[in-house]
């Protein structure tokens, strides 16, 4: 445990930001289980809106610093890939 008053607050801070990015990549993760959902039900309208949400989480969470912009663009350019298949 820290004792140094600034240590301590690292703590908290570094806590705070852990969850948070728990969350977004949590967010990411679902709507892109989601997308993969739709898309092997046979859905491919339902599927493309299921995208677009997938591609603007994956693109919030490489602005938020969550995810390397470059990861987030192979993510999406894969889920854009197995949509292209389907049509």
């Amino acid at each position: 445990m820290a004792n140094i008053k600034s240590a301590k607050k690292r703590i908290k801070v570094i806590d705070v930001k852990t969850a948070r990015n728990r969350k977004i990549k949590s967010i990411v993760k679902t709507a892109i289980r989601r997308f993969e959902e739709s898309l092997s039900a046979g859905n491919v309208e339902e599927a493309k809106a299921k995208f677009s949400f997938a591609e603007k989480k994956i693109m919030q969470a490489a602005a938020k610093g969550t995810l390397h912009k470059n990861a987030a663009s192979r993510k999406v350019a894969k889920l854009a890939n197995k949509l292209n298949k389907a049509m």
